[in-house]
């Protein structure tokens, strides 16, 4: 065997090794821990409802005038609910609770020559609502955050895969769905009554913003609970996530089913 040979064999091993360590870093590699607990971004609720014309009015003082404001809550800290009746045509803010709430995703692949579904999920969402019982019209959403680093399949070699190739979550730590209008919601609220409507919105996963429509459901089980669902179905080619080539997954599906299974309790104003 001459030198070049020797030369060449040794410089395809070493691109072999090269390749076999950048593969293991940017699909199975080690992966950034979520950076705290998740927070709700406040929704700018303001009462929206035409006061009744028969009521007495009631003074006004310069603090009633003021923007209330609220303090995020960890997801382990349930929010403390009002003590008092709500009076009608107040606006009641919610938060999602992070340890009685779950956000997945499903999309289906060939494992070893079987069709399967993968499943992911997580607790670590925040959001919240803002709702008039008397007026359900003006009910408002806002920013809803799931952190991506902490999803989970029944599988640790495809959660790194999503964490490090797929949704690149060191750089981008959290998908946020931002509502732009809720369509469906009338009248008023009844303690045990389903609502079903549609929300509007964009969803943003990693640098890639789209518009998606949420069917939802929700039911108020007290004036102070919340129990509810919202799904949609996702192009993963909208978001350009790239599936990486490993042994014995092929025909990963286009089509995404995300999923929010959410309680959310009042806030103290």
């Amino acid at each position: 065997m001459n030198r070049n040979r020797i030369v060449i064999i040794a410089v395809a091993a070493l691109l072999v090794v090269g390749a076999g360590f950048w593969v293991f870093n940017s699909v199975l590699g080690d992966t950034q821990p979520a950076s705290g607990p998740m927070t709700a971004i406040p929704v700018a609720a303001q009462p929206t409802s035409v006061p009744d014309p028969t009521a007495e009015p009631m003074p006004v003082t310069p603090a009633a005038t003021d923007q209330p404001t609220m303090a995020p809550v960890a997801p382990t800290e349930a929010p403390t609910a009002p003590s008092a009746e709500t009076p009608p045509n107040e606006v009641i803010r919610y938060q999602i609770v992070a340890d009685e709430s779950t956000v997945s995703f499903r999309i289906a692949e060939d494992l070893r020559g079987q069709r399967i579904e993968a499943v992911g999920t997580t607790n670590q969402v925040a959001g919240e609502i803002a709702v008039n019982p008397s007026d359900l019209s003006t009910a408002q959403i806002g920013v809803i955050r799931v952190n991506a680093r902490t999803f989970t399949t029944d599988s640790s070699n495809r959660d790194r895969a999503i964490r490090n190739f797929i949704l690149n979550t060191d750089q981008y730590e959290f998908i946020t769905f931002t509502p732009t209008g809720i369509e469906g919601l009338s009248g008023s609220g009844a303690l045990g009554q389903p609502f079903t409507f549609t929300i509007r919105g964009d969803l943003t996963i990693r640098d890639i913003t789209r518009p998606v429509v949420f069917e939802a459901s929700v039911r108020a089980e007290s004036a102070e609970r919340l129990v509810g669902v919202a799904t949609t179905t996702v192009k993963r080619s909208d978001y350009n996530l790239q599936i990486p080539s490993v042994p014995f997954v092929a025909n990963v599906s286009d089509d995404v089913v995300l999923t929010i299974d959410f309680v959310a309790l009042a806030v103290t104003q």
